[in-house]
């Protein structure tokens, strides 16, 4: 079963991943606590004793959980930094977040995500990217074959890189599509 990450955990292994490592003074007693207000020190969460006993708690589990270690460096400061466990969680929780940026103004190019994945091997990521693509507001034009009016190649390509999928997936940039009429109605490009 899948764990369950609260909103404040999520923020606190997204900033974890976005900095790489976090370097904290190896002589202070609250080495914990010290790495939550470096974390969330340009945030203004430190208002609240509360909020940051909150916090440490939630950075303890983590490292309880080994999603995150802290380690001693040559320098004798103490490095925070993702495990092999916290950076799957990490993509885990990207993939929950990622979203298509909508610009003001449309381009009037379509963008056309195809995919041809094997049934057998791949069927739990093929799965996983037409739900994502489906969830994301794309429009299934035929089977395996899903159309957006915004640039979203970055994130098509994360979601197929995650689930091992590149080889089989590919996206094109398209000026007309005949009688789009439908897909201008379903996108308001009215």
């Amino acid at each position: 079963m899948r764990a369950r990450y609260s909103e404040l955990t999520k923020e606190i292994l997204l900033y974890l991943a976005a900095a790489g490592a976090i370097v904290l003074a190896a002589t202070s007693p609250y080495v914990v606590m010290r790495l939550t207000q470096r974390i969330l020190q340009d945030k203004n969460f430190l208002a609240k004793q509360q909020e940051r006993w909150k916090i440490a708690r939630l950075v303890r589990n983590l490292k309880r959980n080994r999603v995150i270690i802290l380690k001693e460096n040559n320098n004798g400061e103490i490095v925070t930094e993702l495990t092999e466990k916290g950076k799957r969680v990490v993509k885990t929780l990207r993939l929950e977040t990622l979203k298509i940026q909508k610009p003001k103004v449309w381009d009037g190019k379509w963008r056309v995500v195809i995919f041809d994945i094997p049934e057998e091997e791949w069927r739990k990521g093929r799965d996983a990217l037409r739900n994502k693509l489906q969830r994301l507001g794309f429009y299934l034009i035929q089977k395996s074959v899903w159309i957006c009016p915004w640039p979203c190649e970055n994130e098509i390509l994360f979601i197929s890189e995650l689930f091992g999928l590149t080889p089989f997936v590919n996206i094109l940039t398209a000026e007309r599509i005949y009688n789009d009429i439908i897909l201008r109605k379903y996108f308001h490009l009215l």
